[in-house]
């Protein structure tokens, strides 16, 4: 699942930073920019770890629905989350024009939507899955940006994995038992990423620092709190209930932001966007793992044409730019 950025970083985080319509929106980079030097595995092994981190926590929060619901999750992990940035960041609230204030808005009811609608998807179908139909708001954004014939091919590509998704008709956890309002749970959470990407680059522009990513988070977090309260109540307060949605907001947002600020600031944004679009592919692996979600082989291809399509797309635009 995405995290939030608020610099040049849905997603976050699928096909982020080279395929906004904004200079380099990444899913966590504070304030990082795709500038810095090449050096070898060290950063890609910071963005793999970021990945990895998301998906995993991910996994932790499918685990405790049952406890909290879907929306009782979100609820703490946004929750749990803005409070560690506030903390850590200390953004200051004065100074701001209404444009300024009304970009951040925008960007937390982009984060709380993503947020809301994932967590709802990946409580009704398999996470794997789930993440694969998520990348297809970025996805669309980058062709819609580029408006160049060769990212409809890219995008084509990806409608032959989403043809396999629907039309898969194997039974178990694959991709042919999809629950219908899982699947467009996920596909309105790519929307929502995609928006997100787009209010990401903005906010990053008018707040210094992770400033406007921490405002963000909590305006995301005060949407979700009637949310999860409805559907959780006073389950919210109980104490391993609250320790383990602590977890899913280290391993989902405060980790991974730090990994890929540490990544952004040692190589370029594109390069960083590429290796985001293996999150299908480490979100089908956590499920496995973690939750014993099971793919067939057309499942896995399914993943493997989103894939090559999203890191097609970045790949195409990141040409256009150096031409």
């Amino acid at each position: 699942m995405p995290a939030p950025s608020s610099s040049s970083s849905p997603a976050a985080s699928p096909a982020v930073a080279a395929t906004a319509p904004d200079p380099a929106p990444t899913r966590g980079s504070g304030s990082a920019s795709g500038s810095g030097p090449r050096s070898g595995l060290g950063p890609v092994a910071l963005v793999i770890s970021a990945g990895i981190s998301v998906q995993f926590g991910a996994a932790l929060a499918v685990m405790i629905m049952p406890r909290a619901g879907a929306a009782g999750v979100v609820t703490l992990r946004l929750a749990a989350a803005a409070i560690v940035l506030l903390l850590l960041c200390r953004p200051k609230v004065r100074g701001y024009s209404r444009a300024d204030w009304g970009t951040v808005l925008a960007f937390g009811v982009a984060m709380a939507g993503m947020n809301g609608l994932f967590y709802q998807s990946i409580d009704r179908i398999p996470l794997g899955p789930a993440v694969t139909l998520e990348v297809l708001g970025p996805l669309a954004l980058s062709v819609i940006v580029s408006r160049r014939l060769v990212n409809v091919l890219w995008a084509g590509l990806a409608l032959g994995g989403v043809v396999l998704l629907s039309g898969h008709g194997g039974g178990g956890l694959g991709f042919g038992s999809l629950d219908p309002l899982g699947a467009a749970f996920a596909l309105g959470a790519g929307a929502m990423w995609a928006a997100y990407i787009v209010f990401s680059a903005r906010t990053g522009r008018r707040f210094p620092q992770a400033d406007g990513l921490a405002l963000a988070m909590a305006v995301a977090a005060v949407i979700s709190l009637p949310l999860g309260i409805a559907e959780a109540g006073s389950d919210l307060l109980v104490p391993s209930t609250l320790a383990l949605g602590l977890g899913v907001a280290v391993l989902s947002s405060v980790l991974p932001y730090t990994l890929e600020l540490l990544a952004l600031r040692r190589m370029p944004a594109p390069t960083f966007a590429i290796l985001m679009s293996l999150e299908p592919a480490i979100a089908a692996t956590a499920g496995f793992l973690v939750l014993n979600q099971a793919m067939s082989a057309l499942d896995a291809l399914a993943i493997a044409l989103v894939i090559a399509a999203s890191m097609g797309a970045v790949r195409s635009q990141i040409r256009r730019k150096a031409a």
